[in-house]
């Protein structure tokens, strides 16, 4: 899979870390947190083309409130498609681009985006069950927290799947909402449905508070 990899911010081989912008923060901040595919653009199945990519628009203002608010937006996304084979980090990358222009076009901003590559059914050293950057571990998370100096207690984490929910908990969040979810309890985190204009709403009264 050869595809340039050392020309872009990998931490390791299956693990990228961007730092988008300058805008700075200081520490002790909470962080939005944000699922990618599935959650800000709607999930194609392993998209590999930025002509792939619609956003989902109600993510938008859920973005453009926590810079307004002042806070870090983070961008954790499970590629397990790059372990697969289905892409490298070249077509990551032009993706991902694609994402962050489209939102910026709206003027909703990205911080940092982490993504990891590791996946138990991919080949060579990506070939890594249960790597602790891979969601639902909370690796991805302590990382951007690490970095940015984050306060992950009072951050929040949006998501479509449990494994989001799950990695938040897992990282000592107390709050989370789920796309087209239920709402439910698990050991410390509270998982708030997000499927109408009410729950945004809800959402997005969750990060002026902060």
């Amino acid at each position: 899979m050869a595809d340039g990899s050392a020309a872009f911010p990998l931490v390791d081989p299956g693990l990228w870390v961007e730092r988008i912008g300058s805008r700075s923060f200081t520490a002790g901040l909470p962080a939005l947190f944000l699922d990618r595919d599935g959650t800000i653009n709607v999930d194609t199945g392993y998209p590999s083309k930025p002509t792939d990519i619609v956003l989902r628009p109600e993510m938008l203002p859920v973005i453009e409130t926590a810079n307004r608010v002042g806070i870090p937006v983070v961008i954790i996304t499970n590629q397990s498609g790059i372990a697969r084979g289905y892409f490298g980090w070249e077509a990551f990358s032009a993706v991902n681009q694609r994402v962050l222009d489209l939102l910026a076009e709206r003027n909703a901003v990205v911080d940092m985006v982490l993504a990891c590559g590791y996946h138990e059914k991919g080949s060579g050293p990506l070939a890594v069950a249960d790597h602790p950057m891979r969601k639902p571990n909370p690796g991805m998370l302590m990382e951007a927290a690490r970095r940015l100096g984050v306060d992950l207690k009072r951050s929040l984490i949006v998501g479509d799947k449990s494994a989001d929910m799950e990695a938040g908990e897992r990282a000592g969040l107390e709050r989370g909402w789920l796309v087209d979810g239920e709402a439910s309890t698990m050991d410390g985190l509270v998982v708030v449905p997000l499927r109408d204009a009410r729950d945004l709403d809800g959402l997005l009264a969750a990060i002026r508070s902060l």
